[in-house]
């Protein structure tokens, strides 16, 4: 093995810098979510052009190269240090000026989808309040109302979107890379064809389930809203993007949570799995008011254990779900071990964190936690306990279709920003792969109304990425520990073989180093496609 002596010299002199200036932006950001001051938003500008000059003097970046290209002479600790700190370094070489233009551009649109609230009859309401009309109105007008009202946002940011896009392409290709698109992947570890093969494969195996599926819940909502026999549009679905299936299935999973503090819930849910999560929630801000984020995050401020979520409560299955989904990213934070070098004190990847995320938030859906952690009435539980299972399964079909729109739509996009057809492309794919057909001479920029294309961009593969290594843990877990939602040792387990990694293996090594096999689909397709 070589001497690493140069390399941990730099890396200890880089992280003396860095770690402040990440702390501080964290900081930033999370004020900003939570109040909407635009003195945060210029806050972070600022920080993030600090930020940036880290990666500007050139010495360094030739430093990084020599170290990466290097990099087998290493131990392989040091090695794995190395390796992040190149993917660091090349994600951040943009020039000074295109960095500040997409700070400022990134800063402007946060802004605006943290403020922004749409219309119903000519109020200006939340996005909670869009999604009880949604889940529970039936009347015709004041559904297609609220639809309509969640897709204001795209109108005021579309452009915006298009000019981030472009100027994303111009750092990539200036770097040797075909597009944004590419080179985001190539930052995430991740192969573009073996990615678009695995979810052509999905494509296939959950069409013919899909349609019926779908079948099933349009027959239902068509019943409920008095449609029977009518053709359903986009708003007669409870989510604006059909990413989840509407309340049609006699689960009524909803009135298990009417009277439950989610919060306390979440507490006595995590300890009964062998985590704490009552310090994270001390740290978090979980409740809805004027000017604040209305989605929802975890984020952690430094790498000292400094992890917070942010939620917009309401005693419903869906922020339950949420809840327990965010504090799913939360303990896998938390359980980092202190004693990990800085650069690999950090979740193996997006995908990692997304399934431990999952993994908790279908807790929501399972019988045993919902009677023996949750307090539900047993035999109201196990007399939809059929139901119930049903809904998750159709959840999960829905949302890999929904991927599928995301997948393919970011491709294009990047491809070329600038074509004049994205309107029409976004419905051309939600029709293929979801069967929602395009309202009557709607030509709208819808796609700019889902926050991911513009803020987390190239990134929801890493859901069913999650989803599909959720269900290999899942498996898992029951082999090893029983049930993992209701067994206190399922936090310990996932503390030992997944969270104390960090990010010492690539995503896909940590699978199999935590399970004993390479990812599989086969488990999630057993589970929730053929089941």
């Amino acid at each position: 093995m070589m001497n690493g002596n140069e390399a941990q010299t730099f890396i200890t002199n880089f992280v003396g810098r860095a770690d402040p200036l990440w702390t501080a932006i964290s900081l930033a950001n999370w004020n900003l979510a939570t109040t909407g001051d635009g003195r945060y938003k210029d806050e972070k500008i600022q920080l993030q052009l600090a930020e940036h000059r880290l990666y500007e003097i050139p010495a360094d970046w030739e430093t990084v190269q020599r170290l990466y290209e290097n990099r087998d002479k290493y131990e392989p600790e040091l090695r794995r240090e190395v390796e992040v700190l190149y993917r660091y370094f090349l994600t951040n070489q943009s020039t000074p000026a295109e960095n500040e233009a997409l700070a400022r551009l990134e800063a402007e649109i946060q802004q605006i989808y943290t403020t922004h609230r749409g219309s119903v009859g000519g109020r200006s309401v939340s996005d909670n309040e869009i999604s009880e009309i949604l889940r529970h109105s039936t009347n015709e007008a004041e559904r297609r109302q609220a639809w309509l009202g969640s897709k204001e946002v795209g109108a005021r940011v579309a452009d915006l979107i298009r000019q981030v896009g472009r100027l994303r392409n111009q750092i990539a290709q200036r770097l040797g890379f075909r597009d944004h698109y590419h080179f985001a992947l190539v930052r995430q570890e991740i192969d573009e064809k073996a990615l678009f093969d695995l979810f052509g494969r999905l494509a296939a195996l959950t069409d013919a389930p899909f349609k019926q599926v779908k079948a099933e819940v349009d027959g239902r909502l068509a019943i409920r809203l008095g449609r029977d026999g009518a053709t359903l549009a986009a708003w007669h679905y409870a989510d604006p993007f059909f990413q989840q299936s509407p309340p049609v299935f006699d689960a009524n999973l909803d009135a298990f949570f009417t009277d439950k503090d989610l919060a306390s819930l979440s507490v006595q849910a995590y300890r009964r799995m062998g985590m704490e999560v009552e310090d994270i929630l001390g740290r978090s801000d979980l409740y809805e008011r004027p000017g604040k984020n209305q989605h929802a995050f975890c984020t952690r401020i430094g790498r000292t254990g400094d992890t917070r979520i942010l939620c917009n409560l309401r005693p419903n299955t869906r922020w339950a779900t949420t809840q327990l989904h965010e504090l799913g990213h939360a303990v896998y934070n938390k359980y980092l071990p202190q004693s990990l070098p800085y650069l690999l004190r950090t979740p193996a990847h997006t995908n990692s964190t997304e399934a431990i995320a999952m993994l908790m938030g279908r807790l929501t859906h399972d019988a045993g936690w919902l009677i023996e952690v949750a307090g539900a009435n047993a035999s109201a539980v196990q007399a939809t306990a059929g139901e119930v299972r049903r809904e998750l399964a159709a959840n999960m079909l829905i949302f890999v279709r929904w991927v599928l729109v995301m997948l393919h739509f970011e491709q294009a996009f990047y491809a070329d920003p600038e074509r004049l057809d994205l309107h029409s492309l976004w419905w051309d794919l939600v029709e293929k792969y979801q069967g929602v057909p395009r309202p009557a001479g709607r030509d709208a920029p819808d796609w700019a109304a889902k926050y991911h294309v513009a803020l987390a961009p190239v990134y929801y593969h890493n859901y069913v990425l999650g989803e599909l290594t959720a269900s290999q843990l899942e498996h898992w877990l029951n082999q090893a520990a029983g049930r993992p939602g209701i067994n206190p040792d399922t936090g310990p387990l996932l503390i030992e073989r997944f969270f104390a990694h960090g990010a010492r293996y690539p995503w896909d090594r940590l699978v199999e180093v935590a399970t004993g096999e390479p990812l599989r689909p086969d488990y999630f397709v057993a589970q929730f496609v053929t089941e």
